[in-house]
């Protein structure tokens, strides 16, 4: 049985079964006529990915704040961030960590 024929029949009961509902509240005897069959469509197929597309600007949502409580910096040195820069001393520390961590890592290989 084809997608097209099961539609169409399940069509056919919805109408009987409003005729029968009219029928029992006492409605009126002009009741809508039965969609043909060759005139319902089938449900559209969906294709593609679920969720938001690739490349969306819009994955965070945005706090949208009352005019009088935005504050413009008093000069453009506060409005910029300065970038944090590590020692030498604690980059030392992070690269002996790491040799420390492959050396450890190629022991357990070499088992």
């Amino acid at each position: 049985m084809a997608i097209s024929d099961v539609i169409a029949h399940i069509d056919e009961e919805i109408a009987k079964l409003q005729q029968a509902k009219l029928v029992l509240t006492g409605g009126s005897a002009a009741a809508p006529a039965p969609a043909p069959a060759a005139v319902v469509a089938a449900a559209p197929v969906k294709t593609g990915r679920r969720g938001r597309p690739k490349g969306s600007k819009n994955s965070k949502p945005v706090e949208v704040k009352a005019p009088a409580a935005v504050k413009a910096p008093a000069t453009k040195a506060a409005a910029k961030t300065t970038k944090r820069k590590l020692s030498p001393e604690g980059r030392k520390a992070i690269a002996d960590a790491m040799k420390r961590r492959w050396a450890e890592r190629r022991k357990q290989a070499a088992k």
